[in-house]
């Protein structure tokens, strides 16, 4: 596409709206006429977005997560500023999920829901601390697992799957090693470098297909699920809404002044990257525009953004892992009547600041969701009732995940006399 096409074109912001309008006005006439075409047409679109981000997942993840302990080289206080990283991930973790807690307990929106019972089906995916422990070690350099299913016919189908938690250990390690063995390993740096930018180069393109693959995501979960069980899980979408958005405005903002970053001159900054997360869904799509934006537009020097920001994007999720699985856990023991007691409570705590990584940078956090549920003992099947809403609640989820991602590197980098004041000062000059 030519610069002159692109710019009689809307902005991609008005793109996405767009695609969503139509998506959800496609679904509402293919459930209501029943055609079964425009339905599965919207299912095989909507997936097939979802199966291209997920196809650019290990490669972008492995090489970006090389290319952040390369870059820790040539910092001389690398120790200081990944221990820094580290607590601010947890310390924004507490708040959040505190947050969450705190409006699931209000609001009692599994009280509240109109959802059937009948939505309540135990997910495909599910999350416990064995399988998060048995991430730790990976089963191959890439992290790769087969699995084969046998249908009533007979007939055997095999996939191939990857766990994400696996392959951050695995590119840690490796990276590690890289920069260990010092010359023999700098030409695999090098490659490593140049591979990083050819995939996110054919992200670019991907994310270019975003006001599409939202749409059809949006228009399919109409069609599976209507709008009448849209409808009756507002409650649940209201405080979830709500928490992100006091974490966002709220939080953040006093945050940086606490640390001495003007929230202006922040939001100013970042917001292409936090517009992006919410229409993407996905902070590892949003990963070359956060780092665009915390090193070029926040002043955060390029050595330590190269690490901080890739690791963000894999494992810092307050949205996705804190106050969603809270207010989440809390329907689901409201709306079956079981009572939870303040170890509980406690529980949720721990699971939102240790088990982010299990969220991957995906869209979607159902693993999250199934580990904190497996964790308290309430019924998996309840991650179902919430399915409706999922694509509506991710986008403000990962918007709240990518504002996190460029905050804490910035904090940070604030909090070690590293921040380009120049550069920052700029942006709010602009």
């Amino acid at each position: 596409m030519t610069d002159a096409v692109r710019s009689r074109l809307p902005s991609f912001g008005i793109q996405v709206f767009a695609g969503m309008a139509i998506g959800l006005a496609l679904g509402f006439v293919a459930r209501q006429t029943g055609a079964p075409g425009l339905a599965e047409g919207l299912r095989i679109v909507g997936d097939l977005f979802v199966q291209l981000l997920k196809a650019l997942v290990v490669p972008l993840v492995f090489t970006a997560i090389v290319a952040s302990i390369a870059a820790l080289r040539d910092l001389n206080n690398a120790a200081r500023l990944v221990a820094g990283t580290f607590l601010w991930f947890g310390i924004s973790a507490l708040i959040a999920v505190s947050i969450g807690l705190t409006l699931g307990t209000v609001l009692q929106p599994g009280a509240h829901a109109g959802v059937s019972a009948a939505a309540a089906v135990r997910p495909d995916t599910a999350g416990s601390w064995l399988d998060f422990l048995r991430g730790l070690v990976p089963v191959n350099i890439f992290a790769l697992e087969a699995s084969t299913t046998v249908a009533e016919g007979g007939a055997a189908t095999t996939r191939l799957s990857f766990n994400v938690l696996q392959l951050i250990v695995a590119a840690v390690a490796i990276g590690v090693a890289a920069v260990r063995v010092g010359e023999p390993g700098a030409p695999f740096l090098a490659f490593n470098a140049s591979a990083l930018a050819i995939f996110r180069r054919i992200l670019r393109w991907v994310v270019r297909l975003t006001p599409i693959g939202t749409g059809a995501l949006l228009g399919s979960a109409v069609v599976r699920y209507g709008w009448q069980s849209l409808s009756a899980l507002g409650t649940f979408a209201v405080a979830v809404y709500i928490g992100l958005a006091l974490v966002l405005f709220v939080v953040y903002p006093l945050l940086m002044l606490a640390n001495g970053i003007s929230p202006r001159r922040f939001f100013a900054a970042a917001w292409p990257a936090i517009q992006l997360g919410f229409v993407s869904r996905s902070s590892i799509a949003t990963l070359p525009v956060t780092e665009e934006v915390v090193e070029q537009r926040l002043g955060v020097p390029r050595s330590y953004a190269a690490f901080a920001v890739p690791f963000a994007a894999t494992t810092k999720m307050d949205g996705c892992a804190a106050i969603y699985p809270a207010v989440a856990a809390l329907f689901v023991a409201q709306y079956y009547g079981i009572p939870l007691h303040g170890v509980d409570y406690l529980l949720i705590v721990l699971v939102s600041v240790l088990g982010s990584a299990a969220t991957a940078g995906l869209t979607g956090a159902l693993v999250m969701l199934t580990l904190t549920l497996s964790t308290l003992g309430l019924p998996l099947e309840g991650a179902g009732l919430l399915l409706a809403i999922d694509p509506i609640l991710d986008m403000g989820r990962t918007a709240v995940n990518v504002a996190g991602q460029a905050l804490i590197p910035t904090i940070v980098a604030k909090r070690q006399g590293l921040l380009g004041e120049e550069r920052h000062d700029a942006v709010a000059l602009a």
